[in-house]
């Protein structure tokens, strides 16, 4: 099938809804700016749009082992919840006013932010690791693989969609660490970093609950034979 401008808006506007949902990355990126500005949170925006390119490249190629209720599926949402939930403890653990960071920024002893290729890192691991990411791109690109749409096409949309990632991210990062958004919650960034570590905790229990809920069943039949 050749490129249709009404598909294209359909996939476009539900790939956006989805990046309106507010999750694991989303939290990640706040904090980031919050505490360093939207030129360092860049590094975890790139790194996060990143992750979803591997994952719009493993849906196009019909990498059937990310499919849902596959092993690997299962297990990349085990280890995604435990890294959610080790963030999250390391947020409550080291929560710390920021002011007095953000105006002593340049200073000898001032807190250093991590370096690019850790910040990097840390995006490109909350969305490697986030089953949520596999489920959609694999669900909606095995939706347009049943519509026959040419490969090219299909590849324009992986890009878009990698695009749109990129410039929601940079542009929650640059909203969120503006100096006078920065200068108002440094006062509150411990009650910030504990709120955002206790959401990473409750995302983690609640994905491993409805991982115990599916998997369950599967060990109760294996087991019954």
């Amino acid at each position: 099938m050749a490129f249709s401008w009404q598909q294209f808006i359909l996939v476009a506007g539900a790939h956006f809804l989805a990046l309106l949902s507010p999750g694991p990355d989303f939290f990640l990126i706040v904090r980031g700016a919050l505490l360093h500005g939207w030129r360092k949170a860049a590094a975890l925006c790139l790194g996060i749009a990143t992750a979803n390119g591997v994952f719009i490249v493993l849906a196009i190629g019909g990498f059937s082992a990310l499919r849902p209720h596959s092993p690997l599926f299962y297990a990349l949402q085990a280890g995604g919840c435990l890294y959610l939930a080790y963030l999250g403890g390391l947020l409550i653990r080291h929560a710390r006013p920021a002011g007095t960071m953000l105006h002593t920024a340049g200073r000898p002893g001032a807190a250093a932010p991590p370096p690019w290729l850790r910040r990097f890192a840390t995006g490109f691991a909350s969305g490697i690791l986030n089953p949520k990411n596999a489920l959609f791109y694999a669900s909606l690109f095995a939706l347009l693989a049943g519509d026959h749409i040419h490969g090219g096409v299909q590849l324009a949309y992986g890009l878009w969609m990698f695009g749109a990632v990129l410039a929601w991210d940079l542009a929650v990062a640059a909203s969120i660490g503006h100096p006078a958004i920065m200068a108002c919650f440094a006062r509150y960034n411990a009650a910030i970093e504990r709120v955002t570590g206790a959401v990473l905790l409750l995302i983690a229990a609640g994905g491993l609950w409805l991982l115990a809920n599916a998997v369950a069943p599967a060990w109760t039949a294996s087991a019954a034979q």
